[in-house]
C-alpha cells in the first residue's frame, strides 16, 4: 500500500505533450509487459500532472522485481496505479475496463476517490502489535505518517483510545506523498490503555478512525468492509503487562 523511495525519470506530461494530445481526450490507459498486461486508467488531469516515466530507484537502475527496464510512477495513488514494465500508453476519451481497473470501476465518485488517491494515513511503530514493553516507566511512541495528497502538516497521539489528543513532534522532513517520522514522549503508568496516532495533511484533510468512516457511509461499524486504501486509524491495545495487541481485534 506504501513505499517511500527516490524516483528518476521524465514527466509524463512531457511526453505527452511531445506525443500531441488532443483535445477529446480525458484519460490515459499505461500497459506493461506481464503475461496478464496489467495496465490501470489514469484521469488525464493526473498523467498531466505529476506522473513520471521511471528509469531509476534510489540512484540505480530499476530492478528486474520493480518493473525495469521502465515504471510509471503515479503519486499518491494507490498501488495498482505504478505501472511495472511499461511497454504503451494509449491517450484515450473514457475509463478503459483492464486487468487492473476490475474491481476499481465505481459509479459513485465517493467510491472512486477512495479506490486512487490515498488519504491521510499514519501509523505507531513502537509499541505495536506483537511487541513487548518491559514495564512502567519513560517510552517514545515512533510512527510514520504519510498522504497521497500532499505533504504531512501535524500528527497527533492518543494514549486513551481517542478521548484526548496531543501533538507529536516531526522526526523528519515533511515532503510531498512521502514517509514523515514522528516521535511523542509518554510515561506509562502500567495500566490498560489504546494508544493511536492520527495525521492532518497540506490540504487540511484529517485521518479518520473507522467509527468515523462507519458514519460517513452509514452502515454499522461491526460489519464495515474497508478495503484497498485505507486510511483510517490503527489502534495499539496496551496490557497491564506490556504486551501490545491490535485494537480493532
Amino acid at each position: 500500500m506504501t513505499s517511500c523511495a527516490e524516483w528518476t525519470g521524465v514527466p509524463l506530461s512531457l511526453l505527452l505533450k511531445e506525443a500531441g494530445v488532443q483535445n477529446a481526450a480525458s484519460w490515459i490507459v499505461a500497459e506493461g509487459a506481464e503475461e496478464v498486461k496489467g495496465a490501470s486508467s489514469i484521469p488525464l488531469t493526473k498523467a498531466m500532472d505529476d506522473c513520471i516515466v521511471c528509469y531509476a530507484q534510489n540512484g540505480e537502475a530499476i530492478r528486474p522485481q520493480q518493473g525495469f527496464p521502465l515504471r510509471l510512477m503515479v503519486p499518491g495513488f494507490e498501488g495498482i496505479y505504478q505501472t511495472k514494465y511499461l511497454r504503451r500508453i494509449k491517450v484515450v476519451d473514457r475509463y478503459y475496463m483492464t486487468y487492473n481497473d476490475y474491481g476499481h470501476l465505481q459509479k459513485d465518485p465517493r467510491t472512486i476517490a477512495l479506490t486512487t488517491q490515498i488519504g491521510p494515513k499514519s501509523v505507531i511503530t513502537f509499541p505495536s502489535g506483537g511487541q513487548q514493553l518491559s514495564g512502567p516507566g519513560f517510552y517514545e511512541i515512533t510512527g510514520l505518517a504519510w498522504s497521497g495528497a500532499g505533504a504531512i502538516r501535524g500528527i497527533e497521539i492518543s494514549t486513551d483510545g481517542g478521548q484526548s489528543w496531543k501533538n507529536a513532534d516531526l522526526r523528519s522532513p515533511a515532503y510531498p506523498m512521502a514517509h514523515t517520522r514522528f516521535g511523542f514522549h509518554w510515561n506509562w503508568d502500567g495500566k490498560e490503555c489504546v494508544l493511536m496516532s492520527r495525521c492532518t495533511d497540506e490540504l487540511g484533510t484529517v485521518q479518520p478512525t473507522r467509527a468515523e468512516v462507519a458514519k460517513y457511509w452509514n452502515q454499522p461499524l461491526d460489519k464495515l468492509r474497508i478495503r484497498g486504501a485505507d486510511n483510517t486509524v490503527q489502534p495499539w491495545k496496551v496490557t497491564g503487562d506490556g504486551s501490545v495487541y491490535n485494537g480493532l481485534s
